[in-house]
C-alpha cells in the first residue's frame, strides 16, 4: 500500500490536478482583492471623463465635438493595444504586465490630471486607454489561471460584480468631491477639483501595480512555457498559504503538460529575451494558421454577425452612458434656473445656447453644475444596474432564459431609447436610462458568454479579443458622430440610435446556439 501511494504521488499531474490539491483558501481570497483594483481602473478609466466634464467643459472652453473626441480619444488607445498586449502577455508572462501596466497608467491617469488645455488631456487620456486595455485583459486570465474547475464559472460573475461595484463607486466619489471649490495654484500650472477627481482615480491602477508585486506568476503560463519548476514552485506557494502546510507536503511531484520541460534552458543562459520572443513568435504564428476555420463556413457568418452585433450594441449603450452624467448635470442646472421643460430636446437645445454664453452666464452655470444632487441620479442608475446584474445572471442558468434573453432585452431597448425623445422629466430620464443601460450590460455580456459555447478552443481567445477591439471601435465611432447628429436636430440622434438598435436586434435572430451544447 505505501508503495502504491509513493507510485501514485511520483504520477505527473496536470494543471487541473495540481491546481485542485492546492484547494480554495487564503491565497485566493488575496489574488481576488488584488484583481478588484484592476478592474475598478478600467471603468474609471472609460468612464471618469464622463463625471469630470460638465466642470472641465468651464474651465477648458470645451465644444460639443471636444467632449465626443475626449470620451473617443480612451477607446482609441485600448483598439491599438489590444493585439500587442496580448502578444507581451502570452511572451512575457501576466504578472509582469499587471505590475507594470498598473504603475503606467496611473502614471498616465495623474499626467492627465496635470492638464492645463484639451490637447494635452486628449494625449493623456488616449495612453490612459492604450495602457490600461493591458492589465483588464491579463487579470481575467489570471484569475482563471489560479483557479480549477470547481471554482473557475464564477470568475466571470466577480469580473462582472466588481465591473458593476465600479461603476457605482465613481458617482460616489464625484457625489462627494466635485461640489467642493478647490482651486490652486503650482508655479504656472493651476488646478481644480476636476483635477483633483482625475488624480484620485488614479489610485487603483497604481494599486494594481502594487499588489501583484506580491504574487506569483500564472502557474498555467509557466507550464506552458515549459518552466515546469517554477509553476511547481508556484503551486507549492498557494498549496502553503492555503493548507497551513509545509511547502514540501504538497502531494504533486511533477507536473504534465503538451509542451515539453525546458527548465534548465530557462534556469541557464541560453534563455535570452530573444530566444523567448522568438518561441512566442513561432507559437503566434502557429496559431495565425490554426485560425484557417474562421475564414471558412460556418464560422465566417457567425463572426461577423456576432462583430456587428456587439459593434451596434456597444456603440448605442455607450452613446448613452457616458453622455448621462453631461445630461443629468444639465437637467439639474436647467431645474436650478427654474425651466419647467427638462426633456432631452431641451436639454439639448440649453447645450447649444450654453455656448453663446458670456462670461458671467457662465460662471453661474458651472457652479450649477456642482451641485451634489446632479450626481445622485448616476448613483441610482448604477444601483439599478447592480441589482439587475445580481438578479439576472441566477437565472441565466435556465435554458429557455439564456437562448432568448438576448433578442428579447435588444427589443425591448428600441423602445426604451425612443422611449428617451418623448420623456420630459429627469425622474423618468433617470428611470429609463438606468433600465435600458441595465438590459444592454446583461445584452452585452450574453453575446461574450455566447461567443464561447459557439467557437471552438483554437479560435475562442482571437474571436474574444476582435469581439472586444469592434465594441470599442463602436464606442470611438459613437462618440464621434453623436456630437454631429446633436448638431442636426434633436430628431435625428434618436433616429440614428433606434436604427442601429434594429440592427443589433436582426442580426441576434439569425445567432441560435445551444448553450448546452459541449464547448469544442
Amino acid at each position: 500500500m505505501v508503495d502504491r501511494a509513493k507510485e501514485n504521488a511520483e504520477e505527473p499531474a496536470d494543471f487541473e490536478a495540481a491546481i485542485a490539491e492546492c484547494g480554495f483558501g487564503l491565497f485566493n481570497l488575496f489574488i481576488l482583492c488584488s484583481a478588484i483594483p484592476c478592474l475598478t481602473a478600467m471603468v474609471f478609466s472609460a468612464s471618469a471623463l464622463s463625471y469630470v466634464m460638465p466642470s472641465a467643459e468651464c474651465d477648458l472652453d470645451l465644444s460639443i465635438v471636444d467632449k465626443g473626441l475626449l470620451h473617443a480619444v480612451t477607446y482609441a488607445g485600448m483598439i491599438i493595444s489590444a493585439i500587442p498586449w496580448g502578444f507581451v502577455a502570452d511572451t512575457v508572462g501576466r504578472r509582469p504586465v499587471l505590475i507594470s501596466g498598473g504603475w503606467l497608467d496611473g502614471f498616465f491617469v495623474l499626467c492627465a490630471s496635470f492638464s492645463q488645455n484639451t490637447a494635452q488631456l486628449m494625449v493623456f487620456k488616449f495612453f490612459d486607454g492604450f495602457i490600461i486595455c493591458g492589465p483588464f485583459a491579463v487579470v481575467v486570465s489570471y484569475l482563471a489561471e489560479f483557479h480549477g474547475k470547481k471554482h473557475r464559472p464564477y470568475i466571470m460573475l466577480f469580473v462582472g460584480l466588481c465591473v458593476s461595484v465600479g461603476s457605482m463607486i465613481l458617482p460616489l466619489l464625484a457625489y462627494f468631491l466635485m461640489p467642493v471649490d478647490i482651486y490652486f495654484k503650482v508655479g504656472t500650472l493651476q488646478f481644480r477639483t476636476w483635477q483633483v477627481f482625475l488624480a484620485i482615480s488614479s489610485l487603483p491602477s497604481f494599486l494594481c501595480g502594487l499588489l501583484h508585486i506580491f504574487l506569483p506568476e500564472s502557474p498555467k503560463f509557466l507550464m506552458s512555457q515549459g518552466n515546469y519548476k517554477k509553476a511547481m514552485k508556484s503551486l507549492q506557494s498557494i498549496y502553503h498559504l492555503n493548507k497551513r502546510k509545509s511547502r514540501d507536503s504538497y502531494p504533486v511531484k511533477r507536473l504534465s503538460d503538451p509542451t515539453p520541460d525546458r527548465s534548465d534552458d530557462i534556469d541557464g543562459k541560453s534563455s535570452t529575451i530573444k530566444e523567448r520572443f522568438g518561441r512566442a513568435k513561432k507559437k503566434f504564428n502557429e496559431g495565425l494558421w490554426q485560425l484557417r476555420p474562421m475564414f471558412s463556413k460556418p464560422y465566417l457568418t457567425i463572426s461577423l454577425l456576432v462583430y456587428c452585433l456587439h459593434f451596434c450594441q456597444i456603440m448605442c449603450v455607450n452613446s448613452v452612458r457616458l453622455w448621462l452624467p453631461q445630461i443629468f448635470a444639465t437637467m439639474d442646472a436647467m431645474e436650478s434656473l427654474g425651466a419647467n421643460d427638462t426633456s432631452m430636446c431641451a436639454v439639448l437645445d440649453h447645450n447649444a445656447m450654453a455656448m453663446s454664453m458670456n462670461e458671467e452666464e457662465k460662471k453661474v452655470e458651472c457652479a450649477l453644475h456642482h451641485n451634489p444632487s446632479s450626481y445622485v441620479d448616476n448613483i441610482i442608475v448604477s444601483g439599478i444596474g447592480l441589482v439587475g446584474f445580481l438578479l439576472i445572471f441566477p437565472l441565466m442558468r435556465i435554458r429557455v432564459v439564456n437562448n432568448h434573453i438576448l433578442k428579447v432585452f435588444l427589443f425591448i431597448c428600441i423602445f426604451l431609447l425612443g422611449g428617451l425623445y418623448f420623456v420630459k422629466t429627469a425622474l423618468v430620464t433617470m428611470i429609463v436610462s438606468a433600465i435600458y443601460l441595465t438590459l444592454m450590460g446583461i445584452c452585452a455580456t450574453t453575446v461574450i458568454g455566447m461567443s464561447v459555447v459557439i467557437f471552438p478552443t483554437l479560435m475562442r481567445t482571437m474571436v474574444l479579443l476582435l469581439i472586444m477591439t469592434f465594441g470599442r471601435l463602436g464606442s470611438v465611432s459613437g462618440n464621434l458622430l453623436l456630437p454631429i447628429f446633436m448638431q442636426l436636430g434633436c430628431l435625428a440622434p434618436f433616429i440614428w440610435l433606434c436604427v442601429l438598435m434594429s440592427i443589433a436586434f436582426l442580426f441576434s435572430l439569425f445567432l441560435k446556439v445551444d448553450d448546452q451544447q459541449a464547448l469544442s
